[in-house]
């Protein structure tokens, strides 16, 4: 996809606010959705808030990707500034905008479906498989998005989508993989949420399994020379 010429950082991080605030909104609105349609069957609400995540993601990405290079998550944000594609500067003010927008993703979220703005989940999601999960999920994660830059650059966007889709049903976890999204995700008390309690080993479990896939990754598509 052509990238747009020297966007400005205002720009750029415009873009990973505003795209992270709409995978916050689909993530935790169609959970919302889809639990109440389902009438108790989670199997089908599940189904729903992982097709509706997937089919979020490759928009977000196809038109955001040429502007931030559609990050939307700090471990990502990590694994290419380790790749030397952006400076470490850059790489806090992407992760504050991540968060801030996920944030913002759910409330909006919560507003649209008529619920109280500020809230604490009190889902528990944790033990050792689900940060196992975590970390396997936020590996895929890295890997598919590491394999696709190197090798299929134009369809990055649809092996993402299809990537979540998928890890939403094959991780004990739901496949969060994403530290900015597991911080707003403890803040809706509904379908898609994780204690707040919970939520630090989810996120300490994504950076080890993206620092792995960083690893893997250099052996199998190394790189020439880092982009400036």
């Amino acid at each position: 996809m052509p990238a747009v010429a020297n966007p400005s950082l205002a720009r750029r991080l415009g873009a990973e606010t505003l795209g992270t605030a709409l995978l916050l909104a689909t993530v935790v609105g169609s959970g919302i959705m889809g639990f109440r349609l389902a009438d108790g069957n989670v199997a089908l609400a599940l189904l729903a808030n992982s097709l509706a995540t997937g089919a979020m993601l490759v928009v977000l990405i196809a038109i955001f990707a040429p502007l931030s290079g559609a990050h939307f998550n700090p471990a990502v944000t990590l694994a290419f500034t380790l790749r030397g594609e952006t400076t470490a500067l850059v790489a806090v003010l992407y992760a504050a905008c991540q968060v801030a927008g996920g944030i913002l993703g759910v409330w909006a979220a919560h507003l649209m479906f008529d619920l109280p703005v500020l809230q604490a989940s009190a889902t528990a999601r944790t033990g050792p498989s689900q940060w196992f999960a975590e970390a396997v999920a936020t590996f895929g994660l890295l890997l598919t998005i590491l394999g696709s830059v190197a090798v299929v650059p134009q369809a990055t966007a649809a092996t993402v989508g299809l990537y979540i889709t998928a890890a939403y049903w094959f991780t004990a976890s739901t496949s969060f993989a994403n530290p900015a999204v597991t911080m707003a995700r403890a803040l809706s008390d509904t379908f898609a949420g994780i204690a707040p309690a919970d939520a630090p080993a989810f996120i300490l479990a994504q950076f080890v399994g993206a620092i792995v896939a960083m690893g893997v990754g250099a052996l199998l598509w190394p790189k020439a020379r880092p982009r400036a």
